[in-house]
């Protein structure tokens, strides 16, 4: 069974052999996906190229150690995802927000109804507003990893819920519920900033 989608410029199984042609034309081919995922991350242009060419310099080296449970890409961006953790935890200057911060921006119930008013909020139609997207960004930076890369991952780049759980070595439900409370965490965080809107 193919490593990668069928319609890819390359032989995933030649890539995994080793073979230098092969995974040359992976990396021309995934290196824009690649890097915008990590730029996600790490905000700036030269910090992402590095990791990308990282990311792909320690695929390389490892591909030994590919064992085929999830696309090759799939391992190759999860490669990437941990190297781009790494360098925010390295570079981060403040304490990301605490699980007891996370539960005080959760809904509110009571008798089985919301204390608040609750109006949906859709982070990804928020993000194509160019006016609102450091918001958005700042908002997002006072996660903790663990929420801020499944709403990277989920609403930013559109990944299926399976596909994330494989990236971040999770279950689908743990993908889920991180999701749930993130966007609920940055609904609470931005609601000032929104809560006029009609769209």
């Amino acid at each position: 069974m193919s490593s990668t989608t069928s319609d890819a410029p390359y032989d995933p199984d030649a890539v995994v052999a080793g073979d230098r042609a092969a995974f040359e034309a992976l990396v021309r081919h995934e290196t824009p996906r690649l890097f915008r995922i990590i730029k996600r991350y790490v905000s700036d242009d030269e910090s992402a190229r590095g990791l990308t060419q990282e990311t792909f310099l320690q695929a390389y080296k490892g591909l030994d150690d590919f064992r085929g449970d999830s696309k090759l890409t799939t391992w190759i961006f999860g490669i990437g995802i941990n190297l781009a953790r790494s360098h925010v935890r390295k570079r981060r200057r403040e304490q990301p927000m605490d699980e007891d911060t996370m539960d005080r921006l959760q809904p509110q119930f009571r008798m089985g109804h919301y204390v608040d008013s609750f109006d949906p909020w859709h982070p990804e139609q928020s993000t194509e507003r160019n006016e609102r997207k450091q918001l958005v960004r700042d908002a997002l930076d006072e996660l903790s990893d663990t929420y801020r890369e499944v709403i990277i991952l989920r609403d930013l780049e559109e990944r299926s819920t399976k596909e994330t759980a494989e990236l971040l070595d999770i279950s689908r439900g743990a993908v889920r519920v991180r999701l749930h409370r993130a966007r609920q965490a940055l609904r609470s965080l931005l609601t000032q900033y929104f809560s006029d809107d009609t769209a």
